[in-house]
């Protein structure tokens, strides 16, 4: 039950969040491919860059130190516990994955524009001359 309410406290709050979504960011808040992107797949319905709407703002999931490759996956499966506080985020399996990489791209380059690709980790050996 508790499911579903959330499910419909999130509906509700999309609904209402989505017919501000043609209403545009500042514009040296968002660059224009990415407000495109963020506008044509609702994401700018519940998001904005330094903004908490009713999802958090891009700058706080940058703060989280995901991987680019950890938030594709987080729109496509989004975990609620990781936001405690905000409505559930629907899944957003329509976005292509290409497009999906770049709004994680442009949303990590909000945390001082670290390279942050995937979750492996590499190692490096020293080698040492005899």
């Amino acid at each position: 039950m508790k499911k579903l309410l959330g499910l419909l406290l999130a509906s509700a709050a999309l609904a209402t969040a989505s017919v501000d979504a043609n209403a545009q960011a500042p514009a040296g808040d968002i660059p224009a491919d990415m407000n495109a992107l963020m506008t044509k797949y609702t994401c700018i319905a519940c998001h904005r860059p330094n903004q908490r709407l009713v999802g958090p703002a891009y700058a706080d999931v940058a703060k989280k130190k995901y991987s680019n490759d950890e938030i594709v996956n987080l729109i496509y499966n989004p975990v609620p516990a990781h936001w405690p506080g905000y409505p559930p985020m629907a899944a957003m399996k329509q976005v292509p994955k290409e497009d999906a990489m770049k709004l994680a791209v442009w949303i990590n380059s909000l945390d001082g524009g670290a390279k942050k690709t995937s979750t492996k980790k590499t190692t490096t050996k020293k080698t040492s001359k005899s």
